[in-house]
């Protein structure tokens, strides 16, 4: 985060990070608790660590960043994380950028290493035999997050996590503002808006993924290719939130409820620092990816039923990929 970045931030929370002095003692200063924060989550440090560079007491330590994640939460979820308005204008991105046209989003999810819980049995042994709890995460195509959802147990299914989460039930009841059928580019056939995913979603009729199996003749694996070229941002936006903030590299020592508050603000942060710090909005080119180590681990494949009108979807998608008018000049080298 830059210095510029750094007071901006500190600028629309410095009064809520305030605190009075007392007779014994000159209050922290929203600048150090604020400095406090970021360290914890930029550095990876232990709590440990911070408490001796800065000679504060371990609690203390931990209180700050408690105090300050629910503050940048209060205060900033609805500016950096609002509801989905600018749907069109997402689409116009995916397939300006990306190549594929009326996508509203690339969704994923991840295992986030905590520490074992006590008393909690194996509510968060997931199947990596890691406690964890999970981050489910939809992407724009600038790599902005859309929307988060945090908090489903490790040991949750893969297929549960996405159907019981606000998200999930938000795309399944049709709450969300999505634009109805659009025409593809430079074609009649109507499609509906689509978000994409990997095989541990479910195909939908609102959620695209890659045709599975060996041996597939080369349409479906355009169509895959061209999928898969959209649905990386999700993966390179976590591989930027891990490089952002190293406690991801890391087991993360904290309550489950306060490890919920801890990636909300790492989200939050990530869409403040992309949009006011200019070294952070620079593209990551065709072919280059970034690797999301540490304690970031994907969610398994998963099965499913799909629709025959989901199927179908996918196929005009395909046969669109595969047209004249839908193909890219590289497509047919790649695959």
């Amino acid at each position: 985060m830059s210095e510029n970045c750094f007071n901006k931030l500190l600028n629309k929370i410095e009064i809520h990070l305030k605190k009075q002095d007392t007779w014994w003692r000159k209050a922290i200063t929203p600048r150090e608790r604020l400095a406090v924060y970021l360290r914890y989550l930029c550095t990876g440090d232990t709590l440990k660590t911070i408490s001796f560079s800065y000679r504060l007491g371990h609690s203390t330590v931990y209180k700050i960043v408690m105090e300050t994640c629910k503050i940048i939460t209060e205060n900033l979820l609805n500016e950096m994380l609002p509801k989905p308005t600018e749907e069109k204008h997402i689409a116009n991105d995916f397939y300006t950028i990306w190549n594929f046209p009326n996508c509203l989003g690339a969704i994923d999810g991840k295992h986030i290493t905590i520490q074992a819980p006590p008393n909690s049995g194996s509510l968060y042994f997931n199947y990596k035999k890691m406690f964890s709890i999970v981050l489910l995460a939809l992407v724009d195509a600038k790599y902005n997050f859309i929307a988060v959802d945090v908090g489903a147990h490790g040991k949750n299914s893969d297929g549960g996590i996405f159907a019981n989460s606000n998200l999930g039930r938000a795309l399944q009841q049709d709450s969300l503002f999505v634009p109805g059928n659009a025409a593809l580019p430079g074609t009649h056939t109507l499609v509906p808006h689509v978000i994409v995913g990997d095989e541990a979603f479910p195909l939908k009729t609102y959620l695209m993924r890659s045709y599975p199996g060996q041996g597939l003749d080369v349409s479906k694996r355009i169509f895959n290719y061209r999928l898969s070229r959209a649905r990386r941002i999700i993966e390179n936006a976590f591989g930027i939130l891990s490089q952002k903030f190293r406690i991801y590299n890391r087991r993360i020592q904290a309550k489950p409820e306060h490890v919920d508050y801890i990636i909300l603000t790492t989200c939050i942060l990530h869409n403040f620092i992309r949009k006011f710090d200019n070294d952070a909005n620079e593209y990551m080119y065709e072919g280059v990816s970034v690797n999301a180590n540490g304690t970031l681990e994907n969610l398994p494949m998963q099965g499913g039923n799909a629709t025959k009108d989901a199927f179908r979807i996918r196929n005009l998608l395909k046969d669109y990929f595969n047209s004249e008018v839908g193909s890219v000049p590289w497509q047919e080298y790649i695959v």
